[in-house]
């Protein structure tokens, strides 16, 4: 049966929803995801771009778990790929025909010169990973980042972290966080491009005077996504990878969103040019499966005692199931020449979105490349002051009500549906995202 959306029944959370999720309650620890907290819905099952609750309710799915579902839920080839291996084995660290075949596509994929590859479970081990390689190359301890940069939730990438959920945890590893180049938001209040990329700049110069001289590692997302779905001029990466190489420092790309797609390429440091010395990957590149990785230079990757046997492995990276995931994710996207639909549904849902700050006063910023978008809710476009945590919470509900499913609850909207998207379901989600807000609108005096 082919799900269509939206499609609301019931009340939501339905009687079913709630029936569940108050049992998983019973003792469930605090700090899930917000927006299945805020949603309150059961999954009962998904397909496509659309999921359906325990009560019967669909939804059109704009969230796409965070950048993680790039062939879109259910996948027939996916699915089948996992069925076949379950058959195999799904447990250990051997060499497997999937995983000797995904290592050399991702090798053939990523940036010329960037070829070796191990494999992780989750996005902050592979960060952690990719620090530890550095600080073996290098001989150095300190790691930087950029603000509304977000790495993970461990140690290491809380030092680099400049989302703010570094705060409260007490001392962090030697770290520091650089400006970045959000334009919407210029910390320099300059415009671009007359700006000069004067933001890297500052950069620079803070990491002058804070660093000890031991910096071992420069990691940013070549678009943040925590931050909002930030997307800086192609240069900013360029003068960022000039200040890692100004302190002896290795250049991480951390891909883990924007790789193997989201942007209409594989690599997002594609748009600027640049090839870092190692790139962090997950999300999309499992498709919904735990995995994710670390690739490097090949001379970079011989660094010890990371290269040492057991030296750079884990328990879960690369078994045979994470590998069979990956590698038919990795096939899927080529086959079905998945890129190209990024780039056209992207430029449809932009150049919808771009009307919208003539429509809403709301709407202060609108941003993307591919399918990874943002709009930026503001009360006043002159200040820019972001729209009330409790109004976007509001929005966010009307939408859900609607059949929507959207990271619309805060001032920072962020878009990033399955790759795989058509693109009437892209714009009908959209249409109810504008609906949600101007309901909402109306109902503060802010039509």
């Amino acid at each position: 049966m082919t799900l269509k959306a939206p499609h609301i029944q019931t009340e939501i959370p339905g009687p079913r929803s709630r029936e569940l999720t108050t049992y998983e309650g019973r003792h469930l620890a605090p700090g899930l995801q917000g927006f299945a907290l805020s949603s309150g819905i059961a999954v009962e099952r998904a397909q496509g771009s659309v999921i359906e609750d325990v009560d019967g309710n669909r939804f059109v799915d704009l969230i796409g778990g965070i950048g993680v579902n790039s062939l879109g839920h259910c996948h027939p080839a996916y699915t089948r790929a996992l069925h076949e291996q379950l058959d195999k084995a799904t447990v250990g660290s051997f060499t497997s025909a999937p995983r000797a075949e995904l290592i050399n596509q991702v090798a053939a994929l990523a940036p010329k010169g960037v070829d070796k590859v191990q494999l992780y479970s989750s996005g902050a081990e592979a960060v952690e990973s990719a620090f530890r390689l550095a600080k073996n190359y290098t001989g150095k301890h300190e790691v930087v980042g950029f603000w509304g940069g977000f790495h993970g939730k461990t140690a290491g990438t809380l030092a680099v972290n400049g989302s703010g959920n570094q705060k409260t945890y007490g001392p962090v590893p030697p770290g520091h966080v650089l400006p970045f180049a959000n334009c919407y938001r210029c910390p320099l209040k300059l415009k671009y491009p007359s700006c000069g990329i004067a933001c890297a700049d500052l950069a620079r110069d803070q990491l002058k005077h804070q660093s000890t001289g031991a910096v071992a590692a420069v990691i940013m997302e070549p678009l943040q996504g925590t931050a909002g779905n930030v997307v800086p001029p192609p240069e900013f990466m360029q003068r960022a990878q000039e200040i890692a190489r100004e302190n002896g420092a290795l250049f991480i790309a951390d891909e883990m969103i924007t790789g193997f797609g989201r942007t209409g390429r594989w690599f997002a440091c594609e748009r600027s040019n640049v090839t870092p010395d190692v790139i962090t990957i997950g999300k999309a590149f499992g498709a919904g499966f735990p995995i994710s990785g670390v690739i490097a230079k090949g001379e970079i990757a011989q660094a010890t005692p990371w290269a040492n046997p057991s030296g750079s492995s884990s328990s879960y990276g690369g078994n045979p199931l994470a590998a069979a995931a990956a590698l038919a994710s990795v096939k899927i996207l080529q086959k079905e020449n998945v890129l190209q639909n990024v780039r056209e549904v992207g430029n449809a849902m932009l150049d919808e979105l771009r009307t919208w700050p003539d429509r809403m006063r709301w709407v202060g910023d609108v941003r993307g490349e591919g399918l990874l978008i943002g709009v930026e809710l503001v009360a006043d476009r002159n200040t820019k002051e972001p729209l009330p945590k409790n109004v976007c919470q509001e929005i966010f509900q009307d939408g859900l009500r609607r059949g929507l499913l959207a990271m619309s609850y805060t001032h920072a909207i962020r878009l990033q549906p399955a790759l795989t998207i058509d693109r009437e379901t892209a714009l009908s989600g959209l249409s109810l995202l504008r609906e949600a807000i101007e309901t909402v609108a109306r109902r503060h005096g802010g039509g």
